[in-house]
């Protein structure tokens, strides 16, 4: 039951529609057990097996009681009325039992559907929400394939193996348990007998499942492993085909297809053995109870009647069905129960960077950044190591270095993407931890080497998290981005879609519409990991036109790659294995004849 405590929890809100299902359904079974009930007593005495009662039996609430009641009310109804009316009025009877059976049954499936819907919602809400709120960190280790089938087939097995079985689960117990207690109404000395076989029977289908678990486990890391491969495929398809790797990919998506086949049809196979199963085993306690009651009925050795006997072995067989439905539930719970516990994964992993209980709001930034003996460490790997560094309000910090130095991990640590490991960041003398999350990255506006875009209008991708601005504010930022030219082009201007991440725009338009959305932002603090790195020469003129324009009164820190586009740096930092090893302007690191003259002369800066 632990496996299912989110789910426990998220019906907390639903006590009154439970309380609405559990009484529909009690409601439905009992009506179910009335139009039985009536059958056995009452073909006895229409067809002359039984003589009639002329005198009111004294009540009393037994079986039997209850049973000679009934008779002496049909009886009566067959001497006023004759036979052909009393079976009209028994048939009413049953048909009104089973309207409200169907009724209440319908009303309780009207109940369960939304609880089952909010639970999926829910399920679904805090699983983005959780995957917004985790640290950048966390996806450095996660395959994002694996992330996206954990979001969606993962959810859509609990939706179909556990909430869409939460019926089965609920009704089919309360089934079973009120026939159980009519069994022992009707005869004590027979349902001890039954309670010594069912448990055995749930043993054995215990005893089957148990490994269920474990493949739907493996079956959805292959699923994960597919959705992963898909993602790599479709954001490479260019290089795959560009290097005849059209083979590669395919025998590597076939062989963990073929294996999740495999899982499948082996889980399949013990699921599907759940019905027959339990309709075996409940067919052989029936035919205990037939020779065990039918002998003690005809031996006379409890009081039993014979019509009781029959009534008995007809609620009885109303047992199997709910038992190989609970079975079936049962099965599709475990394998929904390994879905569970990988979204459970990503609920409950740990939020490395969060706001203090106290966090102030920062009321802006006015003097200076500083990293004061800042060390970082990612799962034991030391990224850097004792950086000391101001930045000082309206300078340019170019960070330099070779692949891995550190560069992107120290321009993190400003927006909080991570936290330092030992030592201090600050903002204007005050340690950043100290800031809500929210203020902090509001004073700051990212350029990222890779444009990121949205599959949305060009409008909302350069508005992208400021309110309440304007079409005049949003032209102006195009403009200071040299974007609103080939904006204007487009057939629908702004309101032009870019196509998913922005494959309708040339890698120029990507760039200088990311530039606009840090413009717009109007951050004092910028974030440029450069953004021309990639471009054409043409391309790449307009992009630095506009970036040029952007830095202009603002505090910018410049991941470089073409040292060329960092020359006019305030302070150029060279980092080597995460640690400072060299810094100063253009001029006085190429005299030192270091790292940085190696680089330049490397790219043949003149």
């Amino acid at each position: 039951m632990k496996r299912f405590s989110r789910i426990l929890f998220y019906l907390r809100s639903q006590k009154r529609n439970i309380v609405l299902y559990l009484l529909f359904n009690i409601l439905s079974i009992i009506f179910s057990l009335v139009s039985l009930a009536m059958l056995a007593p009452f073909l006895q005495m229409l067809f002359g097996k039984e003589k009639f009662n002329d005198v009111r039996p004294e009540w009393h609430f037994t079986a039997t009681g209850l049973l000679d009641s009934l008779k002496y009310m049909i009886g009566k109804l067959i001497q006023q009325h004759g036979a052909v009316y009393a079976l009209g009025a028994i048939c009413v009877i049953i048909i009104i039992s089973i309207f409200f059976k169907n009724l209440f049954t319908y009303l309780s499936f009207r109940v369960l559907a939304p609880m089952r819907n909010y639970v999926m919602t829910k399920l679904r809400s805090d699983l983005y929400a959780k995957i917004l709120e985790l640290p950048i960190g966390f996806f450095t280790e996660q395959r994002k394939g694996d992330i996206i089938s954990r979001m969606s087939n993962d959810a859509n097995e609990v939706e179909w193996s556990v909430m869409s079985t939460l019926e089965g689960l609920i009704r089919d117990p309360l089934n079973i348990l009120i026939i159980l207690v009519s069994l022992v109404y009707l005869s004590p000395a027979l349902s001890l007998f039954l309670l010594v076989l069912l448990p055995l029977t749930g043993f054995i289908i215990g005893r089957v499942s148990r490994s269920l678990k474990k493949q739907s486990t493996a079956s959805q890391e292959q699923l994960g492993t597919l959705m992963s491969i898909l993602d790599e495929t479709l954001g490479g398809l260019r290089v795959i085909k560009a290097f005849n790797a059209e083979k590669i990919l395919r025998s590597k998506f076939f062989q963990t297809n073929n294996k999740l086949n495999h899982i499948r049809n082996k889980m399949n196979f013990r699921r599907d053995l759940a019905s027959p199963m339990s309709e075996f085993m409940g067919v052989l306690v029936l035919s205990c109870i037939l020779w065990f009651g039918g002998k003690l009925v005809l031996s006379k050795e409890v009081a039993l009647s014979a019509d009781s006997f029959i009534t008995y072995i007809v609620f009885f067989t109303q047992i199997i069905n709910p038992a190989k439905s609970l079975s079936t539930a049962f099965y599709n719970a475990q394998r929904g129960s390994a879905a569970i516990q990988r979204i459970e994964e990503i609920l409950q992993a740990p939020v490395t960077v969060t706001d203090p209980p106290d966090a102030k709001t920062i009321p802006g930034f006015h003097h200076s950044i500083e990293f004061r003996n800042v060390s970082f460490a990612y799962d034991d790997k030391v990224i850097l190591k004792n950086i000391n560094l101001i930045i000082e309000k309206g300078k340019t910090i170019a960070l330099v270095g070779s692949s891995g130095a550190g560069k992107s991990s120290l321009a993190d640590l400003v927006p909080r993407f991570h936290d330092v490991s030992t030592g201090e960041l600050l903002i204007d003398g005050v340690n950043i931890k100290n800031y809500s999350l929210h203020s902090v990255r509001s004073l700051m506006g990212i350029v990222t080497q890779e444009p990121i875009l949205f599959n949305d209008t060009i409008a909302n991708n350069i508005a992208l998290g400021v309110d309440n601005v304007s079409a005049k504010d949003i032209e102006h930022a195009a403009t200071v981005a040299n974007a609103l030219q080939f904006i204007n082009h487009k057939e629908e201007g702004f309101d032009s879609n870019i196509g998913d991440r922005g494959s309708k725009l040339s890698g120029g338009e990507r760039q200088r519409l990311t530039i606009a959305r840090a413009v717009l932002k109007n951050p004092p603090i910028l974030i440029l990991d450069e953004a021309t790195s990639s471009l054409d020469t043409e391309s790449e003129r307009l992009v630095q036109d506009a970036i040029n324009n952007m830095m202009q009164n603002r505090t910018s820190l410049v991941i470089a790659h073409r040292l060329s586009t960092i020359r006019h740096a305030d302070e150029i930092i060279v980092l080597q294995k995460g640690e400072i090893a060299e810094r100063g302007t253009h001029d006085q690191l190429l005299v030192q004849n270091g790292i940085y003259r190696r680089l330049v002369d490397m790219q043949e800066v003149k």
